[in-house]
Order: structure tokens, then C-alpha cells, then sequence
């Protein structure tokens, strides 16, 4: 961290501890730079960073003044699904969604897609055209079912970080990480059984079980620990539960990072009711702070948990290279994996294993945490600034996704139709659970470079959010009326 951020860093706290006032002029430039031995120009830059978050407000001839803000929204609080076996649904929307990424005209806040432009990523295009230009034969061809063996080797080296002794023996590739999960899914279950899910979860996940025509348990979660162990130990007492599929590291809808002893804990129930654990870690890599979060991977002594994870949210979608530590469900894995897609295009496989062992990829990293919580800082403002009171916000701990929590009456889908008709997309919370609940939620991505037309958007989304909610504060009243 540099000077002027760290300086930037510690204005930023006093200011949401209070130490600083909204409204109150702050110290001058010529006060601060005396006060903590630093050049004028690097409290300017500070000051800088602090007006692009939008925490402090510059006035002409009278200095720098905190930004007046409304309140810090709560945490959503812990979920509470039904908590018996159903049938997944919502298909129909979450075609909607993926359908929708791509059409230029809209504004995205509801996809699940990282900033590609960002110029880390260039060497990966130059490894790629220097590909292309050699005509390698290899390229064109298949890759056997495994995995490229130099991909396959960095990956084990890359999950030390997390805390996993794994060989390049332990790992195949995939054809990203939907499909890690897939196989993972289908190894460790049958048509008809019962897997335990986080509620809410990835619609990804929620999708992949009705393929496979497999029931779902939905758990409550806390926004903050992650699952509810104690209510998914009843659910294992009383159904027959053959796995359980966890987002623990920058969860994916909600955001956290689930703490080292609850890890743990969970590993422990596993064991004790001999289920797998299916873990997606497509997250891991983008938590804020390092050394990243471990993962229920580095704790397994007998194999049970499939550590699932990919370059899609890291590096690029499109490159679509993912991979699976599949434990003792190995031999099940690859069998799926063969009779699914064979073996996964081996080009990208060989320019990611390059990208790797050239260096490029921590430097990638480093920048691509930092530029997510930027964003994440800006983004949140704007939502406490422009969003209504009432809301519930997550406090994402990593990733690109701020879950949303309204009143129980609010309508996220009819506010998806209305924000289509201006050109904005959200996802819908009725697409992370299993039976549609949550339709009163949405989930948001901060991933995208900002513009003007990023803040104009969330002012037009907060404003029509707004009118949904006086529309149900208007109906309560009614019903209450009513009942008198």
C-alpha cells in the first residue's frame, strides 16, 4: 500500500467511526501533511482517492468537508427457508438472465462477470496470438481427459495459498467451473435423493440439481458466518442428505467469508453422517484481504470434499477452464467428465499454464482485489445514497456481489420488468432459492468500470425501488384497514 492510500485508509476510518462528522471540514492540506510527515502531493492524492469514493466533498477557497450520508444499512439477517426436500424451478428466469448479458443496450448489474479490460491482462492475449502465429499442432488437437499436465502443476501450486497439499495427480481440468460442479454433483448423487444447499445459492448450482432431477434442501445462512450448522445437523437427523454444497470463500450470493472454526465444524458433521462436501471456490482467489482464506479442502484427511474452482472470475470468462480436486470421488469424476465433454480445449488450458509460469498471474491478482473493493467503497455509497431506507446491504468480504434485502412484501421480479424497460438489468433473489423464495431481494455486481452512467443507473434503480416500496406500505395499510 502506498502512502497516500494508507493515509487515504486511516481518513476513511476516522470517518466511519465518527471521528469525522458528515458535514465537518476536515484538517487542511499543509495540516495533515505536517501532522503524519508526508508531502503535500501525497495528501492531495489522498484526498483524491477519498472524493472518488465519494466520502469527502471538495469546496472552492474552504477546503474538504465529510459527505453527509444516510445511516449504514444492517446485514441481511439469518435466512429461513422451508426446510424440507423440493423440487428446484425458476429455470425460466435464470434463461433471462444469461440470455441478457450480452446485449450491449443494457446496463448490467445483475451478471456475474469480472472487468476483462483491465491491462493485466495483456500478456495473456500476446501468450495467446504467439500461439496462434506459431501453429503449434497441439492446440488444434485433443488434451487428454486429465488436463494439460502444466496447467494441471501451477494449479497445485496456486492452492498452497489456500492451504491444500495437492499434486498435479489430484487434479482435472474442466471445462470451467459449472462443469466442475456438475460432475462433482452427479458423483456423489442420484436422480431422486437429497443434496443440502446455503440459502440463498448460486442459481447455477440450484439449476444443475433439477437437471439431474436431484431434491434440494435449502439451509439458513447468516450473511456473515455462512450456513447454519446447527439447522443443517437436523436436516441431516431427519432426511437422507448425500452431500452438502458450500460457497465459503466470497460466498456467492452473499458475500462472506466463513470463519476458520466454523470450516471446520462443518468438516466435522460431514464426517459424522459420512456425506460429501461439493465446495465452490470460483471466489477464493478475490478476497480483499491476504494471505487468502483457507479453503474445507486443506482440513480433508479422507477424501470427501471436491474442491471445485476455475479462471472465469479471476482471469476470463470465456477462456472457460475450471478444475476439480475430486478426492476419493476420482474415478467417479472423470467417467462424467468423459461421457459429458471429453476432454476440455486444450489452447486456453496451455495459454493460462503459460499466463501462470511467466509471473503475470499474482500481479493480476494483486490489482484485481484492489480494484473490487474500490468498487465495492463507491458502490456502496451510492446504494446508501440513492436506495431507500429499509434495506437490508450484505458486506461482501471479496468477489463482485452485494446482496440486497427489502421488506417481505416488496416485488424484485416486477421491478426487474420495470428496469428492463429503461435498460437496466438486476439478478432477482427468487433465482438463488430453490422453491423461489426471496423474491423480495436482488443481488448486484460492482464488477464492471464504472462510468456516469453507472451512478445514473443506480439513482433510476433506486428511485423505482422506492416506489415499490411505497406501493407495499400502501397495500399493508389497506390490509390493515381492512381487518379492523
Amino acid at each position: 500500500m502506498t502512502r497516500y492510500q494508507h493515509l487515504a485508509t486511516l481518513l476513511a476510518q476516522r470517518i466511519e467511526q465518527g471521528l469525522y462528522q458528515g458535514g465537518e471540514r476536515l484538517p487542511s492540506v499543509r495540516a495533515l501533511s505536517a501532522e503524519h510527515g508526508v508531502s503535500i502531493s501525497t495528501v492531495q492524492q489522498a484526498y483524491h482517492l477519498l472524493e472518488e469514493k465519494q466520502l469527502i466533498t471538495p469546496q472552492p477557497r474552504s477546503g474538504y468537508f465529510v459527505t453527509p450520508r444516510k445511516a449504514t444499512p444492517p446485514v441481511p439477517a439469518l435466512t429461513r427457508p422451508v426446510q424440507r426436500p423440493v423440487e428446484i424451478t425458476q429455470w425460466d428466469s435464470v434463461l433471462e438472465l444469461v440470455n441478457a448479458r450480452l446485449d450491449e443496450n443494457i446496463l448490467h448489474f445483475g451478471s456475474g462477470v469480472p472487468d476483462i479490460s483491465q491491462q493485466t491482462l495483456k500478456p495473456l492475449w500476446k501468450i495467446i496470438s504467439r500461439m496462434a502465429q506459431k501453429q503449434d499442432p497441439r492446440v488444434l488437437n485433443y488434451d487428454n481427459i486429465y488436463g494439460v499436465p502444466a496447467l494441471r502443476e501451477q494449479v497445485a501450486r496456486l492452492a498452497i495459498d489456500s492451504g491444500c497439499q495437492l499434486s498435479e495427480e489430484d487434479i482435472v481440468i474442466t471445462t470451467g467451473c459449472h462443469e466442475a460442479l456438475s460432475i462433482s454433483i452427479r458423483a456423489v448423487c442420484q436422480p431422486g435423493e437429497i443434496i443440502a444447499v446455503e440459502s440463498p445459492a448460486f442459481h447455477g448450482t440450484m439449476q444443475t440439481l433439477r437437471g439431474f432431477g436431484i431434491k434440494a434442501i435449502e439451509i439458513p445462512t447468516d450473511s456473515v458466518t455462512g450456513i447454519s450448522l446447527e439447522a443443517l445437523e437436523l436436516a441431516l437427523d431427519q432426511w437422507p442428505i448425500k452431500a452438502v454444497v458450500v460457497v465459503p470463500n466470497c460466498n456467492n450470493p452473499l458475500g462472506f467469508i466463513m470463519p476458520d472454526g466454523r470450516k471446520r465444524a462443518l468438516l466435522s458433521l460431514a464426517q459424522r453422517f459420512d456425506i460429501a462436501i461439493v465446495e465452490d471456490d470460483v471466489y477464493g482467489e478475490l478476497a480483499y484481504d491476504y494471505p487468502r482464506p483457507m479453503n474445507i479442502k486443506s482440513l480433508d484427511e479422507d477424501g470427501r470434499v471436491l474442491l471445485c474452482s476455475s479462471f472465469s472470475k479471476v482471469l476470463a470468462p470465456g477462456l472457460r477452464v475450471g478444475w476439480v480436486a475430486p478426492g476419493r470421488y476420482r474415478d467417479r469424476v472423470l467417467h462424467l467428465k468423459y461421457i459429458g465433454t471429453g476432454s476440455t480445449a486444450t489452447q486456453t488450458q496451455m495459454a493460462v499454464a503459460e499466463f501462470i509460469r511467466q509471473g503475470h498471474y499474482q500481479p493480476h491478482l494483486r490489482r484485481m482485489r484492489a480494484y473490487y473493493q474500490r468498487n465495492l467503497d463507491i458502490f456502496t455509497y451510492w446504494v446508501r445514497h440513492y436506495f431507500p431506507c429499509g434495506i437490508c446491504v450484505s458486506r461482501p468480504q471479496g468477489g463482485f456481489m452485494m446482496w440486497i434485502e427489502m421488506p417481505e412484501e416488496f416485488d424484485s421480479v416486477r421491478l426487474n420488468r420495470e428496469m428492463r424497460e429503461s435498460g437496466i438489468q438486476i439478478s432477482v433473489g427468487s433465482l438463488f432459492s430453490a422453491s423461489g423464495k426471496y423474491r423480495n431481494c436482488l443481488r448486484l455486481s460492482y464488477a464492471a468500470p464504472f462510468t456516469e452512467k453507472t451512478e445514473k443507473g443506480l439513482a433510476i434503480l433506486g428511485a423505482a425501488m422506492q416506489r415499490e416500496m411505497d406501493i407495499c406500505l400502501a397495500a399493508c395499510g389497506m390490509e390493515k384497514a381492512g381487518s379492523v
